[in-house]
């Protein structure tokens, strides 16, 4: 920082009798004034998305909640959105892999443009609600402007097995334990965390959502899986069973744990219809 030379500090001269000099009054430096920053110079272009949800905002507009591969999720208004003869009227939905461009700096960003990009198929019946089932996970658990590439391409292809009826269970925990990775609240479920060694397949663990596998005791209450489950998972490798239906359960329970009890309306209904 700058400092302003005070009158007092300054050293005396002696003027010569024949001479006058002009004193002149200290001044204060003018300072620079800040640039104003445009919502224009926080412009976002080119970005692919997906919608999450939206809802009404105002007469004519929507506020819409967006995963964004670079950007994470966004909160956009759409102005003018729900007008008849809007161009983004039929191009906000779900599931839809979308390029936006958006600008500002404040919350609530606002959107510019959206494109339909295509090469998804629709979700239909038990897939579409499994699609709403990803999106409410990432709605309740994404904070907003934290970036996830690798969560992002993991969805739009949860999207596209689903679509292409894949067995839903084995998508949505694989995309379970991608999103807890992703967050940073699930480690490596291979690795005991008491011993830092590898799981025995034959031994039965518990996984604290704070700290990991761990060997399990007669008074544990939370979900008790196998070694092979836990392995299993890591893999990513759902074709037994066995490991279906532990893991199933020990991620309901990790969800529940991260999500502070905050009730899965969606996962509800899966459920109720499907068992899932």
């Amino acid at each position: 920082m700058s400092t302003l030379a005070n009158a007092n500090d300054t050293p005396a001269i002696e003027t010569p009798p024949s001479e006058t000099l002009a004193v002149k009054a200290p001044t204060t430096p003018v300072r620079p004034a800040r640039a104003r920053v445009s919502e224009r110079d926080h412009r976002i272009v080119n970005q692919p998305g997906f919608v999450l949800h939206s809802y009404p905002y105002k007469e004519t507009s929507l506020i819409i909640d967006l995963f964004s591969r670079d950007h994470g999720r966004v909160a956009l208004v759409a102005k003018g959105a729900k007008r008849p003869h809007s161009k983004l009227r039929g191009v906000l939905q779900t599931f839809q892999p979308l390029q936006l461009a958006w600008m500002g700096k404040s919350e609530v960003r606002t959107l510019v443009s959206a494109e339909w990009v295509g090469g998804l198929l629709p979700l239909e019946g038990a897939a579409l609600l499994c699609g709403f089932y990803l999106n409410e996970l990432l709605v309740k658990l994404l904070a907003r402007d934290d970036p996830h590439p690798p969560l992002f391409d993991h969805y739009m292809s949860a999207l596209n097995q689903l679509a292409h009826d894949e067995p839903p269970a084995i998508v949505l925990r694989k995309f379970e334990l991608s999103l807890l990775k992703e967050t940073g609240v699930a480690g490596n479920l291979a690795l005991c965390a008491q011993t830092g060694q590898p799981v025995d397949v034959q031994k039965t663990y518990v996984v604290d959502p704070e700290r990991g596998a761990r060997a399990s005791l007669a008074s544990d209450t939370s979900p008790s899986v196998t070694g092979k489950t836990l392995l299993d998972m890591e893999a990513g490798d759902y074709s037994d069973s066995t490991t279906q239906l532990q893991s199933k359960f020990l991620m309901r329970h990790l969800l529940s744990h991260h999500l502070g009890g905050m009730p899965l309306n969606t996962r509800q209904i899966l459920i109720d219809l499907l068992q899932l």
